[in-house]
């Protein structure tokens, strides 16, 4: 089992990365392959998914995200597949909140989550999600950095930005504001 692998990005796609680590590419499953940057040294926690007729490797920029990709992994019905989609859209923080309150129609927005998986998740990791990852708060502005995130900017350089920002603006103009800070 691997904890993490560390190495330079050498290919992204809609769905993986490439990491070269010692002359060996590593073909790794991840959410959102446009966080890590081209030809830069990455740090990736690593999932070795091992079946009868697949071996894959899951990548995660962060421990908490890999946590919740475990937590979820054990819930009947729920393969790798299923969860990376959710990672790369819902913040693990609003993921664990909806299962936490028990909100189907934000599970159910995610692809391939129909009412039955939705219900399965609560069911099985309602009050069980107490995820504690190497990732400082960003108090409040989870939505800004999930959508500064999915433009392909860089966590570190969101949380820069952050103590800059005003939690009293609408999202539009805070991603409007962010932007201009991040382009400086």
């Amino acid at each position: 089992m691997y904890s993490y692998i560390k190495g330079i990005v050498k290919d992204q796609e809609s769905n993986y990365i490439v990491l070269d680590n010692n002359g060996i590419g590593y073909h790794i499953f991840v959410a959102n392959p446009f966080q890590f940057s081209l030809e830069e040294e990455a740090k990736v926690y690593i999932y070795d998914h091992i079946r009868e007729d697949e071996h894959s490797l899951y990548g995660f920029q962060t421990k908490e995200e890999k946590e919740l990709f475990l937590k979820l992994l054990n819930v009947k019905g729920v393969g790798p597949k299923l969860i990376m989609p959710m990672l790369a859209t819902g913040s693990v923080k609003g993921i664990v909140d909806a299962i936490d309150r028990e909100n189907i129609l934000y599970l159910k927005k995610f692809p391939k989550v129909g009412e039955k998986v939705a219900r399965q998740i609560i069911l099985d990791l309602k009050g069980k999600l107490a995820i504690t990852g190497d990732t400082p708060a960003i108090g409040g502005f989870d939505e800004l950095v999930s959508v500064l995130e999915g433009l392909g900017y860089k966590l570190n350089d969101i949380k820069k930005i952050l103590p800059n920002m005003d939690g009293n603006l609408k999202i539009e103009d805070q991603v409007k504001e962010a932007l201009k800070l991040l382009l400086k």
